[in-house]
């Protein structure tokens, strides 16, 4: 079976699967495993990023979307070429890949018949129950079933000793900077996993748009910073340029140092596979008392201040 990914995650799923020899393209922000690199591209951004603040980012994306056009483009003629069987795409967020309408005529446009499989998981139970769910179309379902076994164990293992925690710290997932965006989604499921409470997110709710006054009122005991699309480094650059409250050094998690910075791009902004690894991230940064995983600079790091 000849495989099309147009998400970073279901390369991640297709790859996982043992599947890697059948993926004919994927998308230009397919980074891993390391061996899809050199595939086929089958998509490109609308909108250059280097050199623009966060703000200036937000901005353009919100003025593409506005006027109904899209942030990424897909090449029609390569897609083509390549013929898949099997193409992976998404609906849920406008932002994160080529809309499912282009896909869809793209595909109307193409000679034979192909399957065209949608991947919209809002909770972290369904980004697993997708590894299943593309395990079964492309006749790896025994393989899908026993990695989200594996997968499961380790939910269970950061689950159980979370539960026995004397105190689920109040966290504020920062999902992008400027503005503020709260983490939605999977995301407030994933804190509750691993000990915390998420006041500000909705489980299964999209990320949305907050405020610095709520964050004030909300005093968070532990901050995670997590913009969408950037890993350790990037995050802790990005962070440079937020111009923050008079009241920031007051946060309770300020003051106690746990304020940080984690590789959104390959832990959690993406609902594949390594979503798992998020979970053991965020757990470790909660409760490092239960010592659940040996963080390592690339995954997370301690920043005294985002300004």
């Amino acid at each position: 079976m000849k495989i099309a990914s147009l998400l970073p995650s279901a390369t991640e799923i297709v790859c996982l699967l043992g599947l890697e020899d059948d993926l004919v393209g994927v998308t230009h922000e397919c980074d891993y495993p390391e061996g899809v690199k050199g595939k086929p591209v089958l998509t490109a951004s609308n909108i250059e990023h280097r050199g623009k603040t966060g703000a200036e980012i937000d901005r353009h994306i919100s003025e593409h979307l506005h006027a109904g056009s899209s942030i990424y483009r897909l090449d029609h003629d390569l897609l083509e070429q390549l013929n898949p069987d099997l193409i992976l795409t998404q609906e849920l967020c406008a932002v994160c890949a080529v809309s499912y309408t282009e896909v869809q005529a793209a595909v109307k446009s193409m000679v034979g018949e192909r399957r065209v499989l949608s991947l919209e998981p809002t909770t972290f139970g369904e980004i697993l129950e997708n590894i299943v769910q593309v395990g079964r179309i492309a006749g790896r379902e025994q393989a899908a079933k026993e990695a989200v076994l594996a997968l499961g164990q380790r939910v269970k293992r950061v689950a159980q000793a979370a539960a026995k925690v004397a105190y689920r710290p109040r966290v504020f997932f920062w999902e992008w900077l400027d503005p503020i965006y709260v983490g939605g989604h999977w995301i407030p499921g994933m804190i509750d996993l691993a000990g915390g409470t998420d006041g500000l997110g909705v489980s299964g709710a999209k990320s949305r748009v907050g405020a610095w006054e709520e964050v004030q009122d909300y005093q968070p005991e532990v901050i995670v910073l997590s913009p969408c699309g950037y890993n350790v480094e990037e995050v802790v650059e990005r962070a440079r340029e937020v111009s923050l409250p008079p009241w920031w050094n007051k946060l309770p998690a300020v003051g106690a140092g746990k304020v940080y910075a984690v590789n959104a791009s390959a832990y959690f902004a993406r609902p594949g596979p390594r979503i798992v690894d998020g979970l053991e991230i965020l757990a470790q940064l909660l409760h490092p008392e239960l010592n659940l995983r040996h963080l390592k600079a690339d995954e997370a790091l301690s920043i005294a201040t985002p300004g």
